[in-house]
């Protein structure tokens, strides 16, 4: 491949997701013109934050209003396109939706739903990003216990019902 130019490129992203009757779900969309199911990303507007471009990318891709947990993982991948080789770096959160609607998502997407966790697998077309979703259901898991423990932990302080009670 000699004789490519080289560049790079960054982007920025969310795998949403959200329990429905206790199974977690995340949001995926569909292109018809390469046949791909893939996570929300996008290219940063100059000035954005990697979370902004996220959340915007996001919101616009999905037509959901998101809300970002935390920062989740990065994924880097080179391609080629008009006779440019371009390594590109795309960062992730975790994000939950606070509102908006799925049939709200822009022309980005063909398609897009809420699948189960479980099946990233067989939904998501590039193993990076069923690597992400995995790694986000870790994270969910290790969220769940964490309030879970803070729920049955003692409180802290003095008591409330006051000395010798």
């Amino acid at each position: 491949m000699a004789g490519l130019k080289q560049a790079t490129a960054t982007s920025a992203g969310g795998v949403v997701v959200r329990s429905e009757a206790g199974i977690p779900r995340f949001v995926a969309g569909r292109r018809n013109d390469v046949r791909t199911w893939t996570l929300p990303k996008g290219t940063p507007i100059a000035g954005e934050s990697t979370e902004e471009t996220a959340v915007r990318e996001v919101t616009e891709e999905t037509g959901l209003q998101v809300r970002v947990l935390e920062s989740l993982d990065l994924i880097s991948y080179t391609f080629t396109q008009r006779g440019t080789r371009i390594h590109k770096t795309v960062f992730y959160f975790l994000m939950e939706p606070t509102g908006g609607d799925l049939s709200q998502h822009d022309h980005e997407f063909d398609e897009v739903r809420w699948f189960e966790m479980a099946e990233a697998g067989a939904v998501l077309t590039f193993e990076s990003e069923r690597g992400l979703v995995e790694r986000a259901a870790e994270r969910l898991a290790q969220r769940r216990a964490g309030a879970a423990d803070a729920a049955g932990s003692p409180a802290a302080g003095p008591d409330p019902a006051g000395p010798g009670a």
